[in-house]
């Protein structure tokens, strides 16, 4: 039976891949459960053992970004093995990693002083195939170090994510991803006071052989949850006069 142009297009993108070095997702990864986002990777499967990019240009994108990475590791934690998180100014208020299901005593904090260490100290954490993630704060990497990186996670099946506060280079590099995280303002339950679930405007910038876009994503109960539409609390009417 004569292939058809979908057959041809979905070997050429499996090719393609290979010739990237991009090793396909272990059968036994588990989903991070980022619901639509998942559809945009190649094979819709969150590549686990990839190096994501995170950029960030200001102090609430960095807080965010923060945040959206804790929901990525609480999946990824769930296997098992412990978390590294490396930085030269590291802005993460550890406790806060509780709301996103993570155990902040599962995460060992390497504050080093200068950003080649950390970069070199990522390099080696991703050799660890006992871990789970690695995350690293880094303002600049370049096409070179990024590619050490994946080559590392290539052979330990471990997640690399860098978060990038303020780059000044963007060039190309050998990360899986980039992704852009905005604060979006929480809706909070109507009749309920307080605030509600944390938001995000979750943007993926390029994605290897995937579809960039972008989604608004809340979480609660444990997991994310795409926003289809606006929750808006309707004005209650005024109360009616007797007597």
């Amino acid at each position: 039976m004569p292939a058809t142009r979908s057959d041809i297009i979905h070997q050429l993108q499996k090719d393609i891949l290979l010739w990237q070095g991009f090793t396909p997702p272990a059968a036994t990864a588990v989903p991070v459960g980022l619901g639509p986002v998942e559809a945009a990777f190649p094979r819709g499967v969150f590549p686990a053992a990839a190096v994501h990019e995170l950029l960030s240009e200001t102090a609430e994108e960095a807080a965010v970004t923060s945040g959206f990475v804790a929901g990525l590791l609480s999946p990824l934690m769930r296997r098992g093995g412990a978390c590294i998180w490396i930085s030269a100014t590291r802005r993460l208020f550890p406790p806060a990693l509780k709301a996103f299901g993570v155990e902040p005593e599962r995460v060992i904090f390497i504050d080093l002083n200068r950003e080649k260490e950390v970069l070199w100290a990522m390099e080696e954490a991703l050799q660890c195939e006992g871990l789970a993630a690695v995350v690293a704060e880094v303002k600049e990497i370049s096409f070179t170090a990024s590619r050490r990186l994946q080559l590392a996670v290539e052979q330990s099946r471990v997640t690399g994510l860098v978060l990038r506060h303020q780059p000044r280079d963007l060039n190309a590099n050998a990360c899986m991803a980039r992704w852009r995280i905005r604060p979006v303002a929480s809706e909070p339950e109507p009749g309920m006071p307080g605030v509600g679930f944390p938001r995000w405007q979750v943007e993926l910038l390029k994605v290897r052989n995937g579809k960039p876009g972008s989604w608004l994503l809340e979480w609660s109960a444990g997991r994310f949850c795409p926003v289809l539409e606006k929750r808006v609390a309707q004005p209650q009417a005024p109360a009616r006069k007797t007597g």
